[in-house]
């Protein structure tokens, strides 16, 4: 007997179309996040930039922050695909109503409110603490490695600058000096001579000489800032050794040292060593409630070290949530006297590892005599071995490093869209919304 089938009609027309929020669950987190954005985030500082009343009435810049937040929450990031979904997705579809900006309104839009956006972060923090997903009881600290929107092949060293300019100045006198020559064969042939304007052969070096120059200028003058502000007492210490954050300190002659490189599509990029190499980007730092893996603190940096950028997390955690946190962990890129003398002066019981501890490894290994190694670490690391495998430091790995894995692989975030420091800053803080944003609507 041959099986009977349901009907596949595609072409049949609807006698009464359906809204579109009929097409989504209710539970959908595209309607919590239009939501929220409607009735529960306060866009002043965004609308109070639309002021002129003549003109085409554009989109509603609650609809268009609304579109952006949930796209970020998808793992949308180009505006061209966040247009493509707009016309594609039913769920995007119920967070526009059926309206459908090109990718160059998107854009626009998201580059001309870009700090207002990464603004939503402490509100949407707010509304976190207010469903009870903070708890503060401890806070996971540790920082990932993000691709700038640069090549690592467009950087070059100071000491391959001052090699290029001389190979390269050089050899622009050399054509200039042909120019010459074939300027004066043509007059004595032609009977006229130009002089105007270079050959094409000579312009493309002529630029990349100029760009050179500009970067080794740019060098050398960050060299004598670093110069001026370096404290005169350390005279024991080597002035061309790497200091916290990985900055290479200028020579006493104010010069660059030789190893400092710049990268000339974004200057404020730096090659940022990882576990699977070098890239050319940014230190991102994290810090996350264990509670429900809440990010409560952010920030971006262009060094490699994250022992300097602890005090500052922890400030920023006061400042977002209005109190501080009990406990904190953080692996051993974050120890430092200093560091553990600023947790006991607040008041907040560490967990910062005193060593690389491997994987088959049941006990946290003793801190490496040195320097640096003083009394404080050593009862950190005495804290430590008595908790063994039930010590409050494993949460570090079941707390930020999965949050970490979110944003990089679930949402495929591995590169910045935007380029300079300042304008990176604010992207990662969008992204961090987005995370919470995300957290929140999967309470709801």
């Amino acid at each position: 007997m041959k099986k009977t089938f349901r009907p596949w009609p595609v072409e049949q027309v609807w006698l009464l179309p359906p809204s579109v929020l009929e097409l989504v669950p209710e539970d959908d987190p595209a309607h919590l996040v239009r939501d929220l954005v409607r009735e529960e985030l306060e866009l002043s500082e965004i609308l109070d930039e639309y002021d002129e009343e003549r003109g085409y009435p554009p989109f509603h810049p609650a609809m268009m922050t609304a579109l952006l937040l949930y796209a970020y929450t998808q793992g949308i990031y180009s505006s061209r695909r966040i247009a493509r979904a707009t016309q594609t997705r039913v769920d995007f579809m119920a967070v526009t109503a059926r309206q459908e900006p090109d990718f160059r309104t998107i854009a626009r839009f998201r580059a001309r409110h870009l700090a207002a956006l990464a603004g939503l972060f402490e509100q949407v923090l707010r509304l976190c603490q207010r469903a009870g997903m903070v708890a503060l009881g401890h806070v996971a600290l540790d920082g990932t490695k993000l691709k700038a929107n640069a090549s690592k092949h467009k950087a070059m060293s100071y000491d391959r600058m001052k090699t290029s300019e001389q190979e390269l100045a050089a050899e622009v006198k050399r054509w200039f000096a042909k120019a010459e020559e074939l300027d004066a064969a043509e007059d004595r042939e032609y009977g006229e001579r130009r002089g105007d304007e270079l050959p094409e052969w000579v312009k493309n070096k002529q630029k990349r000489l100029e760009k050179i120059r500009a970067a080794k200028a740019e060098l050398e003058a960050e060299a004598k800032r670093l110069l001026a502000t370096r404290p005169r007492d350390n005279r024991d210490d080597d002035p061309n050794k790497p200091r916290g954050g990985g900055k290479r300190m200028p020579k006493n002659s104010g010069e660059p040292n030789d190893k400092a490189q710049l990268n000339f599509t974004d200057k404020d990029s730096k090659i940022l060593k990882t576990s699977d190499g070098f890239v050319q980007g940014y230190n991102c730092q994290l810090a996350v409630d264990s509670a429900n893996q809440i990010i409560v603190a952010h920030a971006t940096l262009n060094e490699q070290g994250d022992t300097p950028q602890l005090p500052a997390m922890i400030r920023l955690i006061k400042i977002n949530t209005g109190r501080q946190a009990e406990e904190l962990s953080a692996d051993a890129g974050y120890l430092s006297e200093a560091n553990l003398r600023e947790l006991k002066r607040r008041h907040i019981r560490g967990y910062i590892a005193t060593g690389r501890q491997r994987h088959s490894a049941t006990a946290t290994p003793p801190p490496k005599r040195g320097p640096n190694t003083g009394p404080l670490t050593l009862l950190m690391n005495q804290r430590l071995r008595r908790g063994a495998w039930r010590s409050r430091y494993r949460l570090r790995k079941q707390v930020v490093e999965p949050v970490i894995g979110q944003i990089k692989q679930n949402r495929g975030y591995r590169s910045f869209l935007l380029r300079g420091l300042s304008k990176v800053r604010l992207e990662w803080g969008l992204v961090c919304t987005a995370h919470n944003l995300a957290k929140l609507t999967a309470r709801r």
